[in-house]
């Protein structure tokens, strides 16, 4: 017989909060299992902290919990094409990220450095760039 893990043991296994199983489960990531009469739900340690693992990496690319839950539904049907268009997707929306924080660390700078090279005035650089129309 597989082994299996309460949801407490769970948690621990795969380094993430009893909570945020639930909350999984409740979104459709994480199958919930039947409780038994004896009250505690068990989970089988093979299954269950893979695919804890699985959405906690998914996550740590940025992927989100339904962008997730579509990556699992593929990964059953071993679609490896569509789940490289997602991947190619959620690359190049980093790399706009990216861009667009570049952009924005470039204007932050300058006003920086005006608001350092003022000359005691009374108003600040970044303020007034902040409250133009």
């Amino acid at each position: 017989m597989a082994e299996k893990l309460t949801i407490g043991k769970l948690a621990d296994a795969a380094g993430v909060n009893v909570e945020t199983i639930r909350y999984y489960q409740r979104r459709g990531l994480l199958e919930e299992p039947v409780k038994p009469r004896d009250g505690h739900r068990h989970y089988p340690v093979d299954t269950a902290v893979k695919r804890l693992q699985f959405i906690k990496r998914a996550q740590g690319l940025g992927f989100t919990l339904a962008e997730i839950l579509g990556l699992l539904r593929l990964g059953e049907d071993c679609a490896c094409a569509e789940t490289r268009k997602l991947a190619a997707r959620k690359l190049a929306l980093i790399n706009q990220r990216m861009a667009d924080l570049a952009s924005m660390k470039r204007v932050l700078a300058r006003l920086v450095q005006k608001c350092d090279a003022r000359n005691g005035g009374t108003s600040c650089p970044i303020i007034d760039v902040l409250a133009q129309n």
